[in-house]
């Protein structure tokens, strides 16, 4: 799902399709300051299928939104990181994060 300039009239669906997979906003939040290995991600997200968490690391990868790199070492080790322009998105995943609390906070409170 490489994101091309062209097709898209509203800025908002180009950054949807760009950070919008399955997992995309909570890998990127969880690799926010951080380098983690794909077992950790996958720790953090453990209704992830292994398929799945792949699959978006790779888009991600390709949008240039994460680093992936791998040490030539028996197990295999790869790390994930963000990239300057995934760094670019950490006041948008903040904001999203805080959403998110008030949305919780609400339901919540609707629910008592």
């Amino acid at each position: 799902m490489s994101l091309s300039c062209s097709g898209y009239n509203c800025p908002v669906e180009a950054t949807i399709q760009l950070i919008g997979g399955k997992y995309k906003a909570v890998i990127l939040w969880h690799l926010m300051g951080k380098t983690l290995r794909y077992s950790e991600l996958h720790k953090r997200m453990p209704k992830a299928t292994d398929k799945m968490l792949a699959q978006q690391l790779r888009e991600l990868e390709k949008d240039g939104l994460i680093n992936r790199k791998v040490y030539p070492v028996i197990p295999p080790k790869t790390e994930y990181s963000l990239t300057d322009f995934g760094k670019s998105l950490t006041p948008i995943l903040d904001e999203l994060c805080k959403w998110g609390e008030d949305y919780l906070n609400k339901t919540q409170t609707l629910e008592k």
